[in-house]
């Protein structure tokens, strides 16, 4: 079996849409409209009815994040997302004003991009890429060049590990 090449899909839809479990779904979705220009498909918000959200969705561009509030014995699902935007720094000063931690501020990456990373207020770990044409790639941190690439997700991920692992521990304590 092979994904479905994009002119395949039904609807115009994306061969490949992330779906996070969060908590606050719909700060989330006003997080992604905020920030990245996302459009809400709002004949797929599906309330709960105490209020949470089962599904939502948001297109940023072609494919669409989907995402649901945490119910009850759910654990939060966020997710390691990559998108393609026109400015890395604009980015991730408006996540920066939303509550968004900057993980790696606009760096020189490879093919001519830029790179950004930032940590969202629900725990998502998003790379930002842009277009930087006539950028000359990085030097390898193994050739003397900056290590800020691979040193900060390094540390961002070993922080989410341990955060999971305190959650796991407070968890089993009660």
């Amino acid at each position: 079996m092979t994904v479905l090449d994009a002119k395949h899909v039904p609807n115009g839809e994306a061969p490949l849409n992330p779906f996070v479990v969060v908590d606050d779904a719909p700060g989330f979705v006003t997080f992604l409209v905020e920030v990245f220009g996302g459009v809400e498909n709002e004949a797929a918000r599906t309330p709960m009815p105490d209020g949470r959200l089962i599904h939502a969705e948001v297109a940023l561009g072609g494919p669409k994040v989907m995402l649901s509030d945490r119910l009850d014995g759910w654990p939060t699902r966020p997710g390691l997302l990559q998108v393609c935007v026109g400015d890395v720094g604009a980015t991730l000063g408006a996540a920066a004003q939303r509550g968004a931690r900057i993980v790696t501020p606009p760096s020189p990456f490879y093919g001519e991009t830029t790179l950004g990373r930032m940590r969202d207020p629900w725990g998502n770990l998003w790379g930002l890429y842009a277009p930087a044409a006539g950028q000359p790639d990085p030097v390898p941190a193994w050739e003397g060049g900056d290590d800020i690439i691979f040193r900060t997700i390094d540390q961002a991920m070993k922080e989410l590990a341990a955060e999971r692992s305190e959650a796991r521990v407070c968890m089993n304590s009660d």
